[in-house]
């Protein structure tokens, strides 16, 4: 099998980033069109205007395709938040999952952060299984209605 590399995201990866989010997540999740919308709002802000001394995101790529992405973007100054996490189901089980997460907390860490946040769903439960066993702590869990859907928001917390 061919290695799969991280690179740094661009804005080539915009649109990729915000398709298979929704696809996806409309598949898996039963989301509706506002999920997409919120992503490729996301996206065009961090492409827009991130500092490149204190946040990054990454795509892996095997193969010339494009398998799985994570951000870190400035929550504030002592804190980063992980978003846009997706792994394609095909690279799911690799251990890739946790090679971008790693990556991403790195960077956190190297830049200075205290610690990170992240908000998701509960029933992304391979994610959040994985949250678990790197150390992240479930802040909390909150029924909410959202893309269409009855949801369980989440937040999670790390420190270094």
């Amino acid at each position: 099998m061919t290695e799969t590399e991280l690179r740094p995201a661009t804005p080539d990866d915009a649109d990729w980033i915000v398709k298979m989010h929704g696809a996806l997540y409309a598949r898996d999740e039963g989301f509706d069109e506002s999920f997409p919308a919120l992503v490729a709002e996301i996206v065009a802000a961090f492409f827009a205007e991130h500092d490149e001394t204190c946040e990054s995101g990454w795509v892996a790529w095997r193969e010339g395709q494009r398998l799985g992405c994570i951000f870190c973007v400035r929550q504030d100054d002592r804190t980063a938040k992980l978003r846009l996490f997706l792994l394609l189901p095909e690279a799911r089980g690799l251990g890739l999952g946790r090679r971008l997460l790693a990556e991403c907390m790195g960077f956190a860490q190297a830049k200075g952060y205290a610690g990170m946040q992240l908000w998701t769903h509960e029933s992304h439960r391979a994610a959040c299984a994985l949250y678990a066993r790197t150390g992240w702590r479930l802040l909390s869990s909150v029924k909410a209605h959202s893309f269409g859907m009855d949801v369980t928001e989440q937040h999670w917390a790390y420190e270094f």
